[in-house]
């Protein structure tokens, strides 16, 4: 047997390949050139979508914020219109009222002045004065405080009204109460006196001789 009846290589013909030739040798563990491994992700990839993300969640945190602010400037109007409603409302029935309690107190006036003299003449004023009790209950519904002064209370501008004056020879009394006439009447809600206490005040008489309240000496008639 010759060498090119047991060489493969030698034995194939001019222009043929020996099968050997032909088959690469390729490990099991190895990878063709420029492919990727199967389930990695190339680090460029992975890099850009944390980034789309977090423009995503950056938009949603925006338009969160502008809802929220939206929602607050939303709720201030609200608020707004309720209190300007309460205040037209609260308006709308004082200009209704206004007459109503007007009639009211003058009604009280009456009673109580009606009372006042039953009571000099020695008469029982019980049924009048719960008429005037019911006035003033309904006034109270209305919003309307009544008040009065006690005598011995000093002269207050803003509640009293002086009727007339009393002469006295007490300096201590000079300028108080002498005797309430009729009720005042505030608002409630605001505190405005509608119509401040009527009364008489003492008003200090020097004798002849005797300082009077300003200091200056009282001159004989």
């Amino acid at each position: 047997m010759t060498d090119k009846d047991t060489d493969p290589a030698v034995a194939a013909g001019p222009g043929e390949m020996s099968v050997c030739a032909q088959a690469p040798a390729a490990g099991a563990g190895d990878t063709a050139a420029g492919d990727t491994p199967a389930g990695d992700t190339p680090a460029g990839d992975t890099a850009g979508a944390l980034g789309d993300l977090a423009d995503r969640l950056s938009r949603v945190e925006e338009q969160l914020a502008e809802f929220h602010r939206r929602s607050a400037h939303r709720e201030l109007v609200i608020d707004r219109l309720h209190e300007e409603n309460q205040q037209l409302r609260g308006g709308i029935g004082k200009i209704i009222l206004e007459p109503v309690v007007a009639d009211l107190i003058r009604l009280d006036d009456q009673l109580s002045r009606e009372v006042r003299r039953l009571e000099s003449d020695g008469q029982d004023p019980r049924l009048l004065w719960s008429f005037a009790e019911d006035v003033r209950q309904i006034l109270d519904r209305c919003g309307i405080d009544v008040f009065s002064a006690d005598p011995g209370d000093p002269f207050d501008r803003d509640r009293h009204r002086p009727l007339a004056v009393v002469a006295c020879q007490d300096e201590s009394r000079h300028n108080t109460v002498a005797e309430v006439v009729a009720a005042g009447f505030a608002e409630r809600q605001s505190g405005r006196v509608r119509r401040p206490v009527q009364a008489r005040f003492y008003q200090y008489t020097p004798g002849p001789g005797e300082p009077g309240p300003g200091g200056d000496t009282a001159q004989p008639q």
